[in-house]
């Protein structure tokens, strides 16, 4: 038994088909041995990675550790030195007397164990764990401990210059200030944070993080550390580092535990020193979401499906800023993007680079603004276009024009639901009967934060609560608690909320009529959509998210 091949022990289990064992066998001799047997089943999606590492673990008889949800112990982390312990991929987590129990995804490997024990003098218990784990828990664990050294030595450095000013640059160049801004970019990255703020007060300077949709305070620092940590940021992003008057724009990429990451910086003059935003956005590296994945209810996702089968006319994305519109086009495009047709986007910034799409930067200095670019594509032709975002009049009716010429335009605008970007659209100044006979359907959204399933806690509903769920009698819903797996906000994750109307005909017949948001509104209800509250109501109904969540993003005078 100890001696079956891992893939002949799979398809014993019944995990893998023996059909699926042979073609990860011959992808892997296509690599000439360059890929592990598991790395190939879970690329090909045979397998997820856990799922994997759990049945390797029952046929090693070694024990599974889910690292994200374990109890690190901080000492034996320091027993292992941060280089041997990315050079193989393992990371200490416990003590027992003299034994170490060391998380590696590879435990027959006794070189690695052999290299662990003579660096630590200790005799090494291997436990298995995934390798995107371990390099997350690597990254976490090592980081933290480096912050307040090299916030310790950032400080001293800025005491040493505070008498003679010396010339900016040599201290920007120094390692503590090039540590610290890279340890502040990775933190944030692993805490799942989507901005950065770092803030100039009078005595101190506050870094936070937005975390689902919260600012979180990451560290304080001292404020004799915020110019020389401004100036790094501005000069990785390509800022001019001696103009401090003006706001200013740049970017960077960065690399934290294996992934690319694409970095927006912003800095704005204060009256004590500049504040500087960071966005970071993932790159092209992290998989496209399928649109079965963006967290539709059934009844939305087949309205959805239904619109993109429309071969021409604009279908809109709406919802404010951070609500996740750019990656329900991305979603839609990479449903519809075939080899046989073209698809040209205009975008500002491009945000995640995607295989197979022509995809066009705005650049407002040379003139390359939306509607510039736009007239150029639609000579350039393209079956589908995809407008970052529709800001003005000239751009918005050029889209309508070439949906009427027979293109699928896609695109977003920023307004509160689906009925008003109607009402929007004809107050830029497009033709009321242009968009009754260009718009397929808008789609508005919001992202609600999802509770915490290890601490969620159930209550029944209260009256008042039942009137803004829509419901008779009071029913179980949760509310957050908070606990370490979700650091202590009771919320993990966000999923979105959709509205979608579908402009059938007697829509049409309104929006050409010059009709309000309120006639509009009635007749999609009367046509079956359900608006952003419905949706939220579904979420508390069924536990995934609470009431202040609904109250939060659907609640209107």
């Amino acid at each position: 038994m100890r001696n079956e091949r891992i893939g002949d022990y799979l398809v014993s289990q019944g995990l893998i088909s023996e059909e699926q064992l042979q073609k990860v066998l011959e992808t892997q001799k296509e690599s000439n041995g360059a890929k592990k047997f598991g790395d190939v089943v879970v690329e090909l999606g045979f397998m997820s990675e856990v799922n994997f590492t759990k049945a390797l673990a029952g046929k090693l008889r070694v024990q599974y550790v889910d690292l994200d949800n374990a109890d690190i112990n901080t000492d034996a982390v320091q027993k292992v030195p941060e280089a041997l312990a990315r050079k193989h991929t393992v990371i200490a987590i416990a003590i027992t007397g003299k034994r170490l129990t060391v998380a590696t995804n590879d435990p027959v490997n006794f070189i690695v164990l052999e290299d662990i024990k003579v660096s630590t003098g200790m005799d090494t218990v291997p436990v298995l764990a995934t390798t995107s784990a371990i390099n997350k828990a690597i990254g976490k664990c090592y980081s933290m401990q480096n912050v307040d050294s090299v916030i310790d030595s950032v400080v001293a450095m800025a005491g040493e210059n505070a008498a003679e000013d010396q010339d900016a640059n040599d201290r920007i160049e120094s390692a503590p200030i090039v540590k610290l801004a890279t340890t502040i970019v990775e933190n944030s990255y692993r805490a799942d944070a989507t901005d950065i703020h770092i803030e100039p007060f009078e005595k101190y300077t506050r870094i936070r993080i937005r975390v689902n949709g919260d600012l979180v305070e990451l560290m304080n620092i001292s404020s004799a550390v915020h110019s020389a940590l401004t100036t790094r940021f501005k000069l990785i992003s390509g800022m001019n580092i001696a103009e401090k008057r003006i706001p200013q724009d740049g970017r960077f990429t960065q690399t934290v535990d294996g992934t690319t990451l694409d970095v927006r910086v912003s800095s704005l003059p204060m009256v004590n020193g500049e504040k500087i935003v960071i966005r970071i956005l993932s790159t092209g590296q992290i998989a496209l979401r399928k649109i079965t994945d963006l967290g539709m209810s059934d009844y939305n996702y087949q309205l959805f499906e239904s619109m993109l089968r429309v071969p021409q006319g604009v279908i809109l994305v709406t919802g404010p800023t951070g609500s996740g519109k750019t990656t329900t086009l991305y979603a839609a495009l990479g449903e519809i993007a075939k080899p046989n047709v073209n698809v040209v986007t205009v975008e500002d910034p491009v945000e995640k680079n995607i295989d197979g799409i022509n995809q066009c930067q705005v650049n407002q200095k040379a003139g390359m603004t939306f509607a510039a670019a736009l007239r150029s594509i639609l000579r350039q032709d393209p079956d589908i276009v995809m407008i970052g975002e529709m800001r003005d009049a000239e751009t918005a009716e050029i889209g309508i024009r070439a949906a009427i010429t027979g293109h699928l335009v896609l695109s977003t605008l920023h307004t509160n639901d689906a009925a008003s970007t109607v009402v929007r659209l004809v107050d830029m100044g497009v033709a009321a009967y242009m968009v009754a006979t260009s718009l397929i359907g808008v789609i508005a959204q919001r992202l609600v934060k999802r509770l915490c399933p290890n601490c969620k806690r159930p209550r029944m509903s209260t009256e008042e609560e039942n009137e803004l769920m829509g419901i008779p009698s009071s029913i179980q819903i949760y509310e957050p608690v908070g606990c370490p797996s979700c650091n202590n906000t009771g919320y993990r994750g966000r999923t979105a909320i959709h509205e979608i109307i579908h402009c059938t005909a007697k829509v049409s017949a309104i929006i050409a009529a010059g009709g309000g948001k309120d006639e509009i509104e009635q007749a999609a209800k009367a046509n079956g959509t359900k608006l952003l509250r419905d949706n939220a109501s579904e979420l508390v109904q069924v536990g995934e998210t609470s009431i202040d969540e609904l109250i939060r993003t659907t609640f209107s005078v």
